[in-house]
């Protein structure tokens, strides 16, 4: 996908080919820190690989590279927070696609964990993702301050995040929801690891100031939301082979969404704002910022 622009810079490397090999690193990163598929108990060691690798767009470790770029980190010093971030991700999807859940049988443009090994080992595996990230992002060699970085996950994935989010989903099935509520939901069920990402990213570099730490997370929280509002409307306008999952699923089930709050052309026009907010955000960094403007380019602009 061509990206507008206003978003580039002199850096030679392509968008393109910049996330192709954040992706490919992050995917062989990921791939060593799972347990081996032999190794016992051997369900659990496939079924943990299976719902991680080969699949996704890698968003968060994607943004958590370039906001370490943005503060000058080595790549090498970003591989355990950008897989922990991932691991948090896979288990979520294992544990939202479980009939107790969403009940999706579709994931990645591959049957879901609890299909391909049974709704027990599926739950496993998505606890054992949590523990092994919070386990990478522990012993990570880099990190001086393993404790701020394990309780910054911990606090996106907790009631304040993740599973809060998901908790205000379960119960507003049927429910019209207003907008603000939506976005509250949004922030914590999808942006709140979004915002651990580009923090933990960013971490790993030189310090911020106050002003730069605040103009980070007005980013990830625009570009957070963005990235809930296009999901929305591709799940009206996309289809389960292009998006890799169940599409019309939201509809089907009665569950608010930006479409169903605002319109579809509205929900576009919201993910439009929203790209342009969270690209204003990056202002104080100029030219530095350019990997997160081109991400915030792609998660609006994607097609799929």
């Amino acid at each position: 996908m061509a990206i507008p622009r206003e978003a580039m810079s002199p850096d030679p490397v392509s968008w393109a080919d910049w996330s192709a090999e954040r992706q490919r690193r992050i995917e062989d990163v990921l791939a060593r820190v799972l347990p081996a598929a032999e190794l016992e108990p051997e369900h659990l060691s496939r079924a943990m690989r299976y719902a991680v690798l080969d699949g996704g767009k890698r968003m968060r470790p994607l943004l958590a590279y370039a906001s370490a770029e943005l503060t000058g980190a080595d790549p090498d010093a970003v591989d355990a927070p950008a897989a922990a971030v991932e691991l948090i991700h896979a288990y979520s999807l294992i544990h939202d696609d479980l009939p107790c859940m969403d009940d999706d049988t579709l994931r990645r443009g591959k049957p879901t964990c609890h299909v391909a090994f049974g709704e027990a080992m599926a739950l496993l595996a998505g606890d054992a993702l949590q523990a092994l990230a919070f386990s990478v992002l522990a012993e990570d060699v880099h990190e001086d301050h393993g404790s701020e970085a394990c309780a910054l996950l911990a606090d996106a994935a907790g009631m304040r995040g993740m599973a809060g989010g998901q908790a205000i989903d379960l119960v507003s099935v049927g429910v019209a929801l207003p907008v603000t509520k939506l976005e509250t939901m949004h922030r914590m069920k999808t942006g709140a690891l979004i915002r651990a990402a580009v923090r933990l990213g960013a971490g790993r570099g030189r310090a911020l100031e106050p002003a730069e730490a605040r103009a980070l997370d007005r980013y990830a929280d625009a570009a957070g939301l963005a990235f809930q509002v296009v999901d929305d409307v591709l799940d009206v306008e996309g289809s389960a082979a292009s998006l890799g999952k169940t599409a019309g699923k939201d509809v089907a089930q009665g569950k608010p969404t930006f479409v169903s709050c605002l319109g579809l052309a509205a929900a576009k026009a919201r993910a439009e704002a929203l790209r342009i907010e969270a690209k204003n955000a990056l202002a104080p960094f100029g030219a530095a910022g350019r990997r997160l403007a081109e991400l915030a380019d792609w998660i609006v602009l994607r097609v799929h």
